[in-house]
């Protein structure tokens, strides 16, 4: 990440998602997930995060709201699925802090302007990181997040 000056803190609260990323929904097209399967086309492009555990965590950071601005890894046109036409995913590095423990990690953003019909509310960010087995719902969290890639206002 950048200097600390370039980096804001912001609480946020671990939630729920779709489980889509991970594979663990029930009705899921994606029994693997999504991630797992979008791992290969982002290492195309010259983006490796195998090392990563292939599910997002959801955080909501309401009633703040954010907005890329100008992420440090964005991939276009990527076609990881024959039933879905090509999305655009941005990355951008942040600290994910647990119980004071903080976790280098990114925050995930499949851009909605390509992924008709998947809505996601300004106010949950996707995170992925490293495993991390003391993660549950309902946990309050920091984020560490850099104000040149990711904006957040209230």
């Amino acid at each position: 990440m950048n200097s600390p000056a370039s980096c804001v803190h912001t609480a946020g609260i671990v939630v729920q998602g779709h489980q889509v990323a991970s594979g663990l929904a029930k009705n899921s097209p994606f029994p693997r997930g999504t991630i797992e399967m979008q791992l290969p086309f982002f290492k195309k492009e010259g983006v490796n995060i195998d090392q990563l555990h292939p599910a997002t965590i959801n955080v909501s950071i309401a009633p703040k709201t954010f907005k890329l601005v100008a992420p440090k890894m964005t991939m276009q046109n990527i076609k990881w699925s024959k039933d879905h036409e090509a999305e655009t995913f941005s990355l951008s590095p942040c600290i994910l802090e647990i119980d004071g423990t903080e976790h280098s990690a990114y925050i995930y953003y499949p851009h909605p302007e390509t992924k008709i019909g998947h809505f996601k509310d300004a106010t949950t960010l996707e995170i992925l990181s490293h495993f991390i087995a003391d993660v549950s719902y309902g946990m309050s969290i920091t984020l560490k997040i850099n104000i040149n890639e990711i904006t957040l206002s209230v």
